[in-house]
């Protein structure tokens, strides 16, 4: 289990992180802050919190610092990564197709098998806004730029003066940083983070996808494979991206009908514009003259027929590029393609009514170059636009339709009054007596009520959202509109209720896929029951693939990091071999966040984590906050990422298709093992005085103030744990350096293991390098226990006022956090500083600014507090936010 990293790479990142901190320390000479200079230097730690008049100033200096660093060491890993390739070949960078490649002929697979494997395979990343991301988007916008002129330095051959020239760009960026404010002082709306995902879907994916296409390509030829098996869009993997934002709407009250319409409208509009343009593009390069080249009959008949179709518009579209055939059509399709986008297009003359049409146009285009012997122009110029067509249609991206499970119940409590006056209130009912009426009631297709009839408040929005949905889809056609989720899914009930407001509406229950969430370890443990009553339901529309959605928030809130990762593994499993029961494939829908306690890390280990063939080709995963940025801002790195995506997933689905032997793994070791962490966790938030500590030692007050995100932190307003959200709860724990998410339990099962069952403890330590799910948790595990900060801990704990409950807890911990790591290194023959040599390495750059902006939260949490009663302190807020956003990127995370 190592990761280490060659001295090399340590010595670039200090070299480049020197580079980046003069010409910082410059600019603030230039601009006379020369009491801000040395802070940069850590000369005096203890000194830089208690400088009065400069603390907002301070702030912002650590930050950018600390940002710096971060694109000093991303720009760092992409340059190792092409050495290695250089050096050793694609197969060298763990999760690569390189790797994937080379694993499959280990494993015997022939070139035909692989193929299928690649045909098989759809990957669609979810775009959420959650409350994680702390960064405004313009500051996103100058990491870019900066960024970018790093990469640019990378060139040996510029001269000394071309040097200069990019140190003088890169100031000036610096200093445009410096006059820009880090945080959101006013809470973002989902129409801002809705823009904020639309640059990712409409700008930064389509390039990454043509660069992770290619990178696809080059490793397959390198491998000595078949070209010519790799030249069609349908031969390559399948990738789709889907979105929330705008339809989630779980405890988001700001996401109405009318704000889901406009989003869908939003999306379709930013598609065509991606098309159009590429198509423009791809004309603007099609100057292939009719005298050099011979005109393919099947062109000259398609131009013909498109453009006596639209009479003298075609004509003249015709006219403008004479002698270029090519340019002739691809002119008409954009003539199409724009009527097509018309608000009200003329039922006369031709437009795309499925991306699909477009793309038997493009395939007339394809067959033409064949015919000329034009294949690399094709694979050059003409199969990006195929696959972007393949990839994002007219609808950019799929909408998913997300609420929860009690909140359809209260709908259907002021439905079903006007309907049946003598019945008790149907939140009130069992689960028997629900599904026995909603599997009547499903018989008829007559629907309660005519529509535009007012229920009450919760029904007039689900329905009023379904209505909508029916409207844009009877004009656009579905393919805008992801899933229908159910959060919190308790029963069967929960989803034959969705089909009963599909009657409402006059949607089809088989154009659409309604989707159970299993959130808490308790729904996890009953989720095949109730899938298994779903498929057997007379209702249920039989389908190939089922779509199951998993949470990694909650059964992390409920039973800690170990419980949730072995019940995720555990429902995998039973979910997939009652899939083989019914004949059909479950899409699992893994609802990941940026931090290691839910779900985060490194694409490749976390689907080599998943039990052996139960991911049958398809997969959906959230992708959260501030982990939107940091994995796909830059196109390099977002190349990186899908390649991970892409390769990883079809490394599994080889599994599912041609299964290896059956590996024995410890199951009931790390069953019995989870079981411990729980127990011992659940004895530390069952403890009378746990939430009244965990409310003074973290800054959850504040992040529930910050502007950082559209939703509330809570999903009713009650002061509970069961109600708080679980990104905010790991988000507290994480700006405190407690990470008690991400650890709190391994050490003390380990111990108890080792001393009653020292024969599951030796299973254990065994597999712990060998299996890939059991050396997935120990990495994380590790990871986050290195990053807690026992020092800072107790720090923080003197936020508690009341000194018992501080002690009791804090003893609690912070013994736990010592029997972890000494529990977790003993299952490895190397010592910790071998084996995370890179971890280790970023802990220390970045100790002394983060210890820093730490001491500075704590003092103006103590202050604030203080001064509470008195009513809002809104400079204290401020610097408290800058500080919440310095920290988060520092640390890499926030939820």
């Amino acid at each position: 289990m190592k990761n280490n990293i060659p001295k090399t790479v340590i010595e670039k990142i200090h070299q480049d992180l020197h580079f980046l901190k003069a010409c910082f320390q410059e600019v603030l000479s230039d601009l006379g802050e020369t009491q801000l200079v040395k802070i940069l230097d850590f000369d005096a730690i203890e000194e830089i919190s208690e400088e009065a008049g400069l603390e907002e100033k301070q702030i912002q200096v650590l930050s950018i610092y600390l940002q710096l660093m971060n694109l000093v060491e991303e720009n760092a890993a992409v340059q190792t990564r092409r050495k290695m390739i250089n050096s050793e070949g694609p197969a060298a960078i763990r999760g690569s197709w390189g790797e994937t490649f080379k694993r499959w002929l280990e494993q015997g697979l022939s070139e035909d098998q692989m193929l299928k494997v690649l045909k098989r395979v759809k990957v669609t990343p979810v775009l959420t806004a959650h409350p994680t991301e702390a960064k405004r988007t313009s500051i996103l916008d100058l990491h870019r730029e900066i960024y970018l002129k790093l990469v640019e330095l990378e060139n040996k051959t510029f001269t000394e003066s071309e040097r200069k020239v990019l140190a003088y760009d890169i100031k000036t960026l610096l200093e445009r940083w410096w006059r820009t404010g880090e945080v959101y002082l006013e809470k973002p709306t989902v129409v801002t983070e809705r823009n904020n995902v639309i640059h990712f879907f409409s700008k930064v994916f389509p390039l990454a996808l043509r660069k992770s296409d290619i990178q696809l390509k080059q490793s397959w030829m390198e491998m000595g494979f078949g070209r010519e098996n790799l030249r069609l869009p349908e031969d390559f993997p399948q990738l789709q991206f889907g979105s929330w934002v705008g339809g989630d709407r779980d405890g988001h009250p700001y996401v109405t009908a009318q704000l889901t319409q406009d989003t869908l409208l939003a999306h379709r509009k930013s598609a065509m514009d991606l098309l159009s343009g590429q198509l423009i593009q791809l004309a603007a390069n099609m100057s292939f003259s009719e005298i050099r080249n011979p005109v393919p009959e099947s062109l000259k008949a398609a131009i013909k027929k498109k453009q006596e179709a639209f009479g003298e518009v075609g004509k003249n579209a015709v006219q403008r590029n004479s002698l270029e055939p090519w340019r002739q059509f691809l002119n008409l399709i954009l003539l199409q393609l724009d009527h097509t986008n018309h608000e009200n297009p003329s039922k006369d003359l031709p437009n795309y009514d499925r991306p699909e049409a477009l793309m038997e146009d493009l395939r007339v285009i394809r067959e033409s170059l064949m015919d000329i012997h034009a294949e690399k122009l094709a694979a050059d110029m003409l199969f990006p636009l195929e696959r972007m067509v393949q990839c994002f249609g007219f609808h950019l991206v799929k909408l998913d339709i997300r609420q929860n499970s009690e909140f359809h119940d209260k709908a259907m409590g002021q439905i079903l009054p006007s309907v049946y006056p003598d019945l008790p209130p149907y939140p009130s009912w069992s689960e028997e007596n629900k599904i026995a009426f909603l599997t009547e009631e499903l018989k008829s297709p007559r629907p309660f009520a005519v529509t535009g009839k007012s229920f009450g408040e919760e029904a007039d929005k689900v329905l009023d959202c379904y209505r909508l949905i029916k409207k844009h889809t009877d004009r656009y056609g579905p393919e805008g509109i992801g899933s229908f989720i159910v959060s919190m899914t308790r029963g069967v009930s929960d989803l034959l209720l969705v089909y009963l407001f599909f009657r409402e509406a006059g949607l089809d229950k088989v154009t659409f896929k309604v989707v159970p969430l299993f959130e808490t370890i308790e729904d996890l443990l009953v989720s095949d029951k109730i899938m298994e009553n779903f498929l057997s339901h007379p209702y249920y529309p039989k389908d190939e693939v089922q779509e199951i959605m998993l949470g990694y928030s909650d059964s992390n809130k409920d039973g800690g990091i170990l419980a949730s990762r072995w019940h995720i593994y555990q429902a995998e499993q039973t979910l997939t071999a009652l899939a083989h029961q019914y004949h059909v494939n479950f899409r699992f829908f893994h609802g990941i966040g940026g931090t290691i306690s839910r779900g985060g890390g490194k694409y490749h280990r976390f689907l080599e984590s998943m039990p052996p063939g139960s991911l049958s080709g398809e997969i959906k995963l959230t992708v959260q906050g501030e982990t939107i940025s940091q994995q796909f801002a830059n196109l390099l790195t977002a190349t990186y990422n899908l390649e991970m995506l892409l390769s990883g997933t079809a490394l599994q689905t080889s599994y599912h298709l041609f299964p290896n032997p059956e590996q024995s793994y410890p199951m009931s070791a790390l069953k019995l093992l989870a079981k411990y962490s729980q127990d011992f966790y659940k004895e530390l938030i069952n403890q009378p005085s746990f939430l009244s500590f965990y409310g003074e030692a973290t800054p959850i007050d504040v992040l529930e103030l910050s502007k950082i995100g559209s939703r509330p932190a809570r999903r009713t307003g009650k002061r509970s744990l069961a109600d708080l959200r679980a990104i905010p709860w790991v988000f507290s724990w994480s700006q405190a350096r407690f990470n008690l998410t991400g650890w709190f339990g391994i050490g003390h099962a380990l111990k108890k293991m080792g001393r009653e069952s020292p024969e599951n403890y030796e299973k254990l330590k065994q597999f712990s390098d060998q299996w890939p799910l059991l050396r997935y948790i120990l990495i994380q595990v590790e990871t986050n226990l290195m990053n807690a900060d026992t020092n800072l801990m107790k720090a923080y704990a003197k936020l508690v006022k009341d000194q018992k409950v501080r002690d009791d807890i804090l003893a609690i911990i912070t013994n736990a956090h010592l029997e972890s790591m000494e529990q977790i290194g003993k299952l490895f023959e190397e010592d910790r500083a071998t084996r995370r040599t890179g971890l280790l390495e970023s802990l220390s750059r970045r100790n002394n600014a983060l210890e820093a902006l730490h001491l500075l939260q704590i003092k103006y949490l103590k202050r604030w507090r203080e001064n509470r009663a008195e009513g809002e302190n809104h400079q204290l807020i401020t610097h408290l936010l800058e500080i919440t956003t310095a920290l988060a990127s520092g640390l890499k995370n926030t939820g």
